[in-house]
């Protein structure tokens, strides 16, 4: 019985001591100043002044993330980091901050959960839905942003490379053929196509050569015509050959390659209607017959 007894206070002891020292290790961390410089901070930037959301939130998520930023290994770090990279720095977020979204975001799941199940007279299945809900969302919004962003590059860039040909045609280098298409483009600043450019354009303005502010979009938007495209300038300018006709092949490749997948998509599009409309058929099919039944049955009853 004694051995049982010094057993438990010795776990008793070692998780009381555990959770001091995560306490201590949360709490002791400085906070920071927010980041306003570069990319990511001018994209927090235009969060705080547009999203009244972020706005309220950021004093909490900053607060927070310092706080748990010791909690996080290094490689999660990094991929967080680079899955808000792929998003276009949503928000200018950094990765302990995106933890953090995560957090109050299942606070937010759970009370919604209980609330609701409460309402309802449930158990606490509602609660443990919520939750999970209110986590996968940050992570849902980041992936849905990426595929987004990167489909919007691809649909954009024949376009962009056919007015850079033109460009370079008409006695232009690359960077002033590049600054023409930016200029003259109908699309907001917060199109993701034109950011990049724009992006670039700063690169080569600040002392990067061209390879490396074209591999900055590569990385940045890792998709198959954005890497055959940054391919095809480093190729041409490392052989000597002449951009502007070299463009011209990039930009029919890439309009071949876009008519190719609407072709792709509309194919899939009949598939994927298949089986809304036999749940349509099969509704509309037990609205007629089920009258027929109940009518048959009571003149057989009665």
């Amino acid at each position: 019985m004694s051995a049982l007894f010094l057993l438990k206070v010795g776990l008793f002891v070692s998780t009381f001591a555990t959770l001091w020292l995560l306490t201590y290790t949360v709490a002791s961390a400085p906070v920071c100043d927010a980041n306003y410089l570069g990319l990511r901070g001018l994209q927090r930037s235009r969060a705080e002044r547009d999203k009244p959301v972020f706005r309220q939130l950021e004093p909490t998520l900053r607060w927070l993330g310092a706080h748990l930023r010791p909690l996080l290994s290094e490689a999660l770090h990094l991929r967080i980091d680079r899955q808000i990279t792929l998003a276009g720095d949503f928000w200018g977020l950094v990765p302990e901050e995106c933890v953090a979204l995560s957090l109050l975001s299942l606070l937010g799941g759970l009370s919604a959960g209980a609330v609701y199940g409460a309402l309802l007279s449930r158990g606490p299945l509602y609660i443990i839905l919520g939750g999970m809900v209110g986590l996968m969302l940050p992570y849902l919004q980041l992936t849905g942003m990426e595929q987004e962003r990167r489909k919007r590059v691809q649909n954009g860039l024949p376009s962009v490379i056919d007015l850079l040909s033109l460009g370079l045609s008409a006695g232009l280098d690359f960077p002033g053929a590049l600054k023409q298409v930016v200029d003259k483009s109908s699309s907001s600043s917060n199109d993701a196509l034109i950011g990049e450019l724009n992006l670039i354009l700063k690169e080569l303005q600040v002392g990067k050569t061209r390879k490396q502010a074209l591999e900055q979009l590569a990385a940045r938007v890792p998709c198959e015509a954005v890497r055959e495209f940054v391919g095809a300038i480093c190729q041409a300018e490392e052989r000597g050959n002449p951009l502007g006709q070299v463009l011209e092949i990039q930009a029919e490749a890439s309009r071949q390659r876009r008519s190719t997948r609407a072709e792709e998509a509309a194919s899939k599009a009949s598939v994927k209607m298949l089986a809304p409309m036999l749940l349509i058929f099969a509704a509309i099919l037990l609205l007629i017959v089920a009258p027929m039944v109940m009518q048959i049955q009571q003149s057989f009853g009665g």
